[in-house]
Order: C-alpha cells, then structure tokens, then sequence
C-alpha cells in the first residue's frame, strides 16, 4: 500500500466528507445484516475504522464494536468521537494492519467500507486482508464492504475535481485527479491539499492513493478462495438497486461458509 492518510489528511478527513450520510449507510448495513446473516448480530469488526463513521453510529445503535485502522492520527480522532458520542464503552480502537490476525474472540459480522478493500492494491494482499477477515468471522456471519465496480470506472474514468471547505482560521482547498491503469485494474487517485490562512498558503500536502478496482467474477473468486460466499453484490448507498455500468461504488455481502 502507498504511504496515505498522514497527519495532515486525518486531521482533514470529516471536513472533506462532511457531507456523507453514515446514517443512511449503517440503516444499509443493518438491512443486509438481517437479510444475509444466519448468526445474531450483536459483534463488529470494522476493518479500515478511519476516524470511526461508521463504527460510531453503529456503537450507538447498541452494537459492540471493534475497530481497526493502519493510522494513528485517524483513530485519535475516532477515539475522541466515541467519547463525546457517549459510545466508548462498547467501541476499541487497535492499531493495526488489516492482513494482521487479531485472533480474538470472532465477531458475527465483519466491515470494510469506504473502499477499503480497494486500498489493498496488490492481489496478494487483497487475499491476505479477506483471510484476516475469515479468520475473526463466526461462520455463518457476515462480511460488508464496498468497492469500486470495474465496468462503471471503465466506462466513466475520474475526472479532475476540486473543492473549497471554509474552516475556522482560514480554507481548505482540495485538488484530486485520477489515473487508470487498465491492465492493474488500478486507479491512481492524487489529491493535493492547500490550507489557507487568509491568501497565505501555510500548509501543503500531496498523496497519491492507489485503489484497485473489482469485477464481480474476480470477488466471487477471491471469497471463495478465503472461505466466504458471495450473496450480493448491488449499488451503494442505493441498496435496491443491481449493480450495473452506472454503479461506481457498489456493496458486496459475503457469508463466512
């Protein structure tokens, strides 16, 4: 994996997807539970946690907890949410890489959202993150997590973008662009960030993030080859609908067999 998510990007994080609607997505999430899930769940493993989106509002909803992240400055800012959310008691926080076995008690359901999956940019990697995830899961659990989805990403590749986000003290300017690779079956995401105070440019950072993207009969086979079983793969957040060309994020459910 690049070297991402550093201090200035953490810090950054809920400014630039302030407008995301965990909510909306943990009321998907609890859907599928019910839908997918042969075993209770009452125990989460969020693999790829960042700065806890959804394992907060999840802890809320009477769930326990656990979740993992690569970075430091991103479960800082988890931990101090958890705190004035009132939801610390049922949600830890652990450092650690995703392909690392935990080896703990194993959870019934087990997410990685937020393209997390896709960060995991080399095959061998992709294989070593779903057998950590098999590992920690009761069978008959569930596994949660979305992607990029190789037709809609092929045939509508990312374009330039750029955004302001007013702040206190000043403004956050954020510049990303995207690169394929369509032998990899790679994206290469770079996102420039400038923090103003006034017209003065006080700090910059540039990160270039690598996101593999996924076809159907790859992730079939890449589950299979873990020990889990594919149940649905459709669009996100837009849960009723089939996963198509227009679909560049979709959710995939897969059952610990």
């Amino acid at each position: 994996m690049s070297d991402v998510f550093g201090p200035a990007y953490s810090a950054a994080y809920d400014l630039m997807y302030a407008e995301k609607d965990y909510g909306q997505e943990c009321d998907v999430i609890e859907r599928a539970f019910r839908e997918f899930s042969v075993v209770p769940v009452r125990r989460i493993l969020d693999l790829g946690c960042g700065t806890g989106g959804h394992a907060i509002p999840l802890a809320v909803r009477g769930y326990d907890v656990l979740g993992v992240d690569r970075s430091p400055g991103m479960l800082d800012v988890a931990g101090a949410k958890a705190m004035d959310a009132g939801v610390a008691a049922r949600i830890t926080f652990v450092p650690c890489d995703l392909a690392a076995a935990l080896r703990g008690e194993p959870r019934d359901a087990a997410l990685m959202m937020f393209n997390v999956l896709g960060y995991q940019d080399a095959v061998v990697d992709v294989v070593e993150a779903l057998r950590s995830v098999r590992r920690n899961l009761r069978t008959g659990g569930v596994f949660l997590f979305d992607v990029w989805h190789a037709p809609a990403v092929e045939s509508a590749p990312p374009v330039q973008r750029w955004r302001i986000i007013e702040q206190a003290g000043g403004r956050l300017i954020r510049l990303s662009s995207g690169a394929l690779d369509r032998a990899a079956e790679i994206c290469t995401v770079t996102i420039h960030m400038l923090r103003l105070a006034g017209d003065r440019v006080v700090e910059e950072t540039v990160e270039h993030h690598r996101l593999r993207y996924f076809r159907r009969e790859t992730l079939v086979s890449l589950l299979e080859g873990a020990g889990m079983e594919l149940q649905r793969l459709g669009s996100f957040p837009d849960y009723w609908r089939e996963a198509d060309a227009c679909s560049w994020s979709v959710l995939g459910v897969a059952r610990a067999a």
